[in-house]
C-alpha cells in the first residue's frame, strides 16, 4: 500500500468539527459539503466491511504478539507497557499523546508509552480514501493509518483514540451511541467524545488483567 507524504509547508489548520483538539493536519480539499458526503460514505462502508474487520484482527494478534515477546523477559509483571513509535505520524502529535492520556488514565492493567526502540506498533498518516485504520505490513509488523481527510471531518482525537482502542483489544461497534468510543464514525461527524466509556474501560482491564494472560488467550 502507498502512503502519501505531505511537506510540512503545506500543513494547515484541519477543518471541519473538532477543530479545538485538532492539530496541524494537511488539507485534503475537504470543505465542500458535497465533497464530504461522498466521503463519510465510503469511510462507514470500508469500517463495517469483513476487509476491516480482518485487519483490525490481524493487527491485535501482531502487537499482543510483540509485547508478549517483551514480556518473557519478566513473566511476573503485573501492568504491561505498550510500546508505540509516533515518527511515522507527525502530523498528529498532539492528538497521539491526547490519546496515550486519555487510555493511561481509563484503564490500570495496561499503559502506553512512546518509544523510539523496541515499539510494538506505529503510527503513520497519509491519504486513503478508506479513512484511518488499523493494520500490518505484511511482515508481522501492527500500524494505525491516520487519514488526512478523515480527521478534517470527524474529532481527530477521538479518530486517534478509536484506533488505538483496537490495540487494547477493543472491537468496532459502530451501532452504539456516541458515548462508546468504539462505535467510531457510526453516530456521524457531530459525535466529538474521544473517551471509552465504563463498559469499555472494564473490557480492557478484564482482557489485561494478571499481566496480559486473557488478551494472549483473545488471540488464539
Amino acid at each position: 500500500m502507498r502512503f502519501s507524504r505531505t511537506p510540512r509547508a503545506l500543513l494547515a489548520t484541519a477543518l471541519g468539527l473538532g477543530v479545538a483538539t485538532v492539530g496541524a493536519v494537511p488539507v485534503a480539499n475537504a470543505s465542500s459539503a458535497n465533497a464530504t458526503a461522498p466521503a463519510v460514505s465510503s469511510y462507514v462502508s470500508y469500517e463495517q466491511s469483513k476487509e476491516n474487520a480482518s485487519a483490525t484482527k490481524a493487527f491485535q494478534q501482531a502487537v499482543w504478539k510483540e509485547v508478549a515477546k517483551q514480556r518473557a523477559a519478566n513473566p511476573g509483571i503485573q501492568v504491561v507497557t505498550v510500546r508505540y513509535n509516533a515518527s511515522s505520524a507527525p502530523s498528529f502529535r498532539t492528538q497521539i499523546a491526547r490519546s496515550t492520556q486519555i487510555w493511561n488514565s481509563s484503564v490500570s492493567n495496561v499503559k502506553l508509552q512512546e518509544s523510539t526502540s523496541g515499539a510494538s506498533f506505529s503510527y503513520r498518516e497519509g491519504n486513503d480514501s478508506r479513512g484511518s485504520y488499523a493494520s500490518t505490513d505484511g511482515h508481522g509488523r501492527g500500524f494505525i493509518f491516520l487519514d488526512y481527510r478523515q480527521n478534517q471531518i470527524y474529532n481527530s482525537t477521538r479518530v486517534t483514540s478509536h484506533e488505538t482502542g483496537h490495540v487494547l483489544g477493543l472491537p468496532d461497534r459502530y451501532s452504539g451511541p456516541c458515548s462508546e468510543l468504539m462505535s467510531g464514525g457510526g453516530p456521524g461527524p457531530s459525535c466529538t467524545n474521544a473517551v471509552p466509556d465504563s463498559r469499555e474501560r472494564a473490557r480492557v482491564n478484564q482482557l489485561w488483567a494478571n499481566g496480559f494472560n486473557a488478551a494472549v488467550a483473545a488471540t488464539r
